[in-house]
């Protein structure tokens, strides 16, 4: 995916969160906001905070969805606590909308506390968004 795609891709994901009232913290792309930092050895797109409730935003490719290691790393972001009040923090997970049957299918082979926490998000893939 060229970079222009996977930007409208993060700015899909993020009129996503503030459509659910997430104020975004960080995100990639972003002129004013900082790139997110790494979460435990994985990549994230955005961070979103509504209240006291945070939640974490990926956009999956393909690429992504074909590889084995995408249970491990749904599994790890989707059970993230925050640091001192231990409340689950939701994990966004945007699929281009073909893949979204696939997408559900491994989710639903995680356990149950982390199929609970995550959100997937169809988007437009490649779809021109602003003229």
């Amino acid at each position: 995916m060229d970079k222009s795609t996977y930007q409208m891709n993060v700015d899909s994901l993020i009129e996503h969160f503030w459509k659910h009232g997430f104020l975004t913290l960080r995100r990639k792309f972003g002129t004013y906001l900082p790139e997110p930092d790494t979460i435990g050895k994985y990549e994230v797109d955005a961070i979103g905070k509504q209240k006291s409730k945070y939640a974490i935003g990926i956009i999956l490719t393909e690429k992504d969805l074909d590889n084995p290691k995408i249970y491990s790393k749904l599994e790890f972001l989707s059970t993230r606590e925050t640091k001192f009040s231990r409340k689950k923090v939701t994990l966004f997970v945007g699929v281009p909308k073909a893949l979204l049957n696939k997408a559900k299918l491994i989710v639903s082979s995680l356990s149950e506390p982390a199929r609970k926490n995550i959100k997937l998000v169809p988007i437009s893939s490649g779809t021109q968004r602003y003229n």
